[in-house]
């Protein structure tokens, strides 16, 4: 339990990096930003669909494993639609006549992704259950894919004229409801074991959901396309290599 409580409040703590990044520097590299949501979205594809909905039939059944992936992508949507958010990259320093208005975004965005991370820590405590290898290479995945919301906080943060330590600690703190899923997908598993196979299938379907509906898209609107590739790529072999190794 305090192993996956952890690594999920490390992945958590990766939303302040982004935070960091938006008041320590006028601007983030396309290269960079496109390889590591590539990287991040390469990763989460095959252990959502592979290792977590796969792992899932093998405990289970076919169709109690698909029920699960099903639940877990339509409850992720259900939060999308209930507590929206959007990823905002704009030139740090960016003058806005609408400050207040910016700061409303910034509040509201960093409110939305506080509710996202709540899931995101279930995926991290459901997969180190499963295999501590896996709980490992998750929490990195995850904390490549809470750099960006960190920026996506700071930015119109930052534009309202917020200070760089109130911006920075509004990322970092909404980054902290990570250990919280964590600690439920770990009570859930310590009192009833049972329900294990139920959860991989509901974190494999809200990684998988993640992946293609916020990371890719937001890889192709805000990174460079070739960065992109090679980052899908590359973490899709990183997956596939610790896989055979775990």
């Amino acid at each position: 339990m305090l192993y996956a409580i952890l690594l999920s409040l490390l992945a958590g703590l990766a939303t302040g990096l982004g935070g960091l990044i938006v008041v320590s520097m006028k601007k983030v590299s396309k290269k960079t930003l496109g390889f590591g949501l590539g990287l991040s979205s390469g990763i989460m594809v095959i252990i959502g669909i592979r290792d977590l909905f796969g792992k899932s039939i093998e405990l289970s059944n076919y169709y109690l494993a698909v029920s699960s992936f099903m639940a877990g992508a339509l409850f992720i949507l259900a939060i999308d639609y209930l507590v929206p958010h959007e990823f905002i990259f704009k030139e740090h320093g960016a003058r806005s006549k609408q400050r207040s208005g910016l700061l409303a975004a910034g509040m509201i965005m960093a409110l939305g992704i506080t509710i996202h991370n709540i899931p995101e820590g279930m995926i991290v405590g459901a997969g180190y259950a499963t295999m501590p290898a896996f709980g490992i290479i998750l929490a990195i995945a995850i904390a490549l894919h809470n750099i960006p919301e960190g920026i996506a906080v700071s930015v119109p943060l930052c534009a309202s004229g917020c200070s760089k330590r109130k911006t920075f600690t509004i990322s970092l703190l909404s980054g902290l409801a990570e250990p919280l899923g964590a600690v439920v997908a770990v009570a859930f598993l310590s009192f009833m074991p049972g329900v294990l196979p139920v959860m991989l299938g509901f974190a494999g379907g809200v990684m998988t959901y993640i992946t293609m509906d916020e990371l890719i898209p937001t890889a192709e609107k805000y990174g460079s396309p070739h960065a992109i590739g090679l980052g899908i790529m590359a973490g899709l072999i990183l997956a596939m290599l610790i896989g055979q190794l775990a």
